[in-house]
């Protein structure tokens, strides 16, 4: 918990909440992401309970309807009752796995509880390695529901759940929607982000199989013992929140931080003007262009500006983008003294720059996408790319920690798309380098 709540301090009570007018009536959530009907359900639990609190009706909807369930527990809890005279750390995470085990069997039979194993308390410390295991878990998430706890509920287990659920969001395609908890108590209700939030109305049966998931967390309802240290974490008044016939999920846009956090923390985090393997990459990249000169060409990705510096000398104009403003702002004072090379922050492919290019160079970038904004973007390269145009793209060739994609998936996708066949390729242990346009655009040796 934070210092500014308990969890029995008196809070706000739930028939406060339900007065509310937008309490039960904000828009339905559905498991319908844009176009695509939901396949699979993937809950974050920070806690065991937290996921039978906050989205068990949902849980059990989804599994009724036939959906793939996935319940991802990141701690045993351990830490719920830190002064307990009567069991250990250790006995008490035990005690709480098998009560996740059992709550689950109760919302979802089918359904498997994968274990994250971190410490309770101490989320955010491993909020990177939760991302990946989320995003190693969806995979393509365009199909996906992924619920967590809100990243602002006021638990700071809870906020790092949100958070590394919102990067694995943004990374596989998932659709996010996150549950508070802790809100409903510490909170009043003219303080909920209403217009952000959804719905899920819960039959009766799914009603009362939430409750008795609930009560499975016996460890939690009641009290571990007669003394004053081993009182129950969610004592009555709590509870009522949860004894609803509809859960409330808040529905803000994924995000990530985690690239403009690298260039914040790291003056150069790829050592592009110190590594000779970097140094070597750009010339290749600069060797495979076709032409001398291009008329407008755009960078996707551009980091701190190292290979726009080197494309704005082949280009009589050059759009250079990146979503990372620390990384924009770094390559704008390095392309300073080049007034036909313009850097903008824009978070490609949604946010697209205007006009047509007979270049486009994509580098470094293709696998820090979800797999549908890659094709989002190979569709956006295609509609702005002239008929003369050249697409060369640059990607290291290993596994991408943390990402669905690595450089051989974003090189076949460009490959089997609509756009110019590829006339080019080079590679080696590290790089590949590929160049689509025209045959006919190839340069003629003998001319």
């Amino acid at each position: 918990m934070t210092a500014s709540f308990t969890h029995d301090g008196t809070g706000t009570a739930a028939e406060e909440w339900r007065r509310h007018p937008a309490w039960g009536t904000v828009p339905e959530l559905t498991l319908v992401n844009g176009e695509v009907p939901c396949t699979r359900l993937v809950v974050v639990a920070a806690h065991p309970d937290d996921e039978s609190l906050g989205a068990g009706g949902l849980i059990a909807t989804a599994s009724a309807v036939g959906l793939s369930v996935y319940v991802v527990l990141l701690t045993a809890g351990e830490a719920s009752h830190p002064e307990s005279p009567t069991l250990t750390r250790h006995a008490l995470a035990t005690r709480r796995l098998a009560e996740a085990e059992r709550a689950l069997g109760i919302l979802a039979p089918e359904a498997p509880l994968v274990f994250l194993g971190a410490s309770d308390g101490k989320v955010a410390q491993v909020e990177a390695e939760v991302t990946s295991s989320l995003v190693d878990l969806i995979g393509d998430g365009r199909s996906t529901l992924l619920v967590a706890p809100w990243r602002r509920d006021g638990h700071t287990d809870h906020e790092a759940a949100g958070r590394a659920a919102a990067a694995a969001a943004l990374r596989t395609g998932a659709r996010l929607a996150e549950y508070p908890v802790w809100m409903w108590h510490k909170d009043g209700p003219d303080d909920a982000p209403w217009p952000r939030m959804n719905r899920v109305d819960l039959s009766p049966q799914v009603s009362q199989r939430k409750w008795l998931a609930i009560h499975a967390h016996a460890s939690q309802v009641r009290p571990l013992s007669s003394h004053p240290e081993d009182g129950a974490m969610l004592p009555a008044g709590v509870l009522a929140h949860f004894r609803t016939p509809v859960e409330h999920f808040v529905t803000e846009a994924a995000d990530d931080e985690t690239l403009d956090r690298l260039h914040r923390d790291q003056p150069d985090p790829w050592g592009v003007d110190v590594r000779w393997y970097e140094q070597r990459k750009r010339q290749l990249t600069l060797a495979a262009l076709p032409r001398p000169t291009f008329r407008r060409g755009l960078e996707v990705g551009c980091s701190r500006g190292a290979l726009a510096e080197e494309l704005a000398g082949r280009c009589t104009e050059l759009v250079a983008v990146d979503r990372s403003p620390t990384a924009a702002a770094r390559a704008e004072a390095r392309l300073a003294d080049l007034p036909h090379a313009v850097v903008e922050v824009r978070d490609v492919p949604t946010q697209w720059p205007a006009g047509r290019f007979d270049l486009v160079v994509v580098s470094e970038v293709g696998y820090f996408l979800s797999p549908g904004d890659l094709d989002r973007l190979v569709a956006r390269i295609g509609d702005s790319l002239e008929p003369d145009g050249t697409v060369v793209l640059c990607h290291w060739r290993h596994p991408v920690e943390g990402w669905v994609l690595d450089g051989p998936d974003v090189h076949e996708r460009f490959r089997a798309s609509r756009l110019p066949p590829e006339v080019a390729r080079y590679e080696d242990r590290d790089v590949e380098i590929s160049v689509l346009c025209s045959p006919d655009l190839w340069p003629d040796p003998t001319a």
